[in-house]
């Protein structure tokens, strides 16, 4: 279980200590001041309530060390970020959708159906390709394909990397952003320089078309873009995070930022650290 390796995990316990002893430190301080203008009065007290001062710095300590909910605000910009364990559909946010610069949306032979782009067109259009396919074109209207007849079974018009095509359907904005390359053969590869293009691309169209709503997105890198060497899981979410805070130290992006984390993927997070990473971009704003 997640929540009990947090709790083996040494960062918890010297947070736990730290606060501890701040709490204890504290409340010795008020003590020594109450007896100095109350003399003898903390002699009267009984062994029970001399062991509260420890045990509400304990409870203070582990209010302030527990590891869950991994969030954060941020005072500038006006914004928050939260990881949550879940399912991407089920946020009930605007949604960022992962593509390759092809733009296709065919499973199970070019998309994979357990893909991010596989359970959106099977859960968001009931796998009516042809809808998605109208959309995604009405979306690209004003987007203009760096190669077309592109020798690859599926789409053939290929698009700049860090295209986004923003999908607005039932009332939730889709933000489709193009961050891997398709070849001939469909198989996908990007970079980091890409990606962080790609992501910036991407903050600039959530920032203008989201209204300032909330955003929720996967971890982007994962899957069969080939960069799970390259940037692991835990890498994956400093870079995302990263990335929109740089963009909203320039201007706002949105209200929240969720970063969804699949089930069987979060046992290979350390939460404590995302946590103090995400504290230390909060001291250095």
């Amino acid at each position: 279980m997640t929540l009990t390796r947090d709790l083996r995990n040494k960062r918890f316990w010297r947070g736990l200590t730290t606060h501890g002893l701040a709490a204890l430190g504290a409340l010795s301080a008020t003590l020594g001041l109450y007896d100095l203008f109350s003399p003898d009065s903390l002699g009267r007290l009984d062994l029970p309530e001399i062991m509260l001062v420890p045990a509400v710095a304990l409870a203070y300590a582990a209010w302030k060390s527990w590891p869950y909910p991994v969030e954060q605000h941020y005072a500038t910009p006006d914004t928050k970020i939260r990881l949550v364990t879940g399912d991407l559909f089920e946020q009930g946010t605007n949604l960022v959708i992962g593509m390759a610069d092809t733009f296709d949306i065919e499973t199970p032979h070019i998309i994979a159906t357990g893909s991010v782009q596989g359970q959106f067109l099977d859960r968001v259009y009931h796998h009516d390709v042809a809808a998605l396919r109208s959309d995604l074109e009405a979306a690209l209207i004003d987007k203009v394909p760096i190669e077309t007849g592109v020798a690859k079974p599926g789409n053939t018009d290929r698009y700049p990397l860090g295209t986004v095509a923003t999908i607005c359907h039932q009332r939730t904005h889709y933000f489709c952003v193009a961050y891997t390359r398709m070849d001939e053969n469909n198989n996908v590869s990007s970079s980091i320089a890409i990606l962080w293009e790609a992501l910036e691309r991407l903050w600039d169209e959530v920032r203008a078309r989201s209204n300032g709503e909330p955003v929720s997105a996967p971890v982007i890198g994962l899957g069969q873009s080939g960069m799970s060497t390259v940037l692991p899981i835990q890498d994956a979410i400093r870079f995302l995070i990263l990335s929109f805070m740089f963009a909203s130290r320039r201007q706002r992006v949105c209200g929240e930022l969720f970063i969804v984390i699949r089930p069987q993927d979060e046992r290979r997070i350390d939460m404590l650290e995302i946590q103090e990473f995400l504290r230390s971009l909060r001291l250095s704003s």
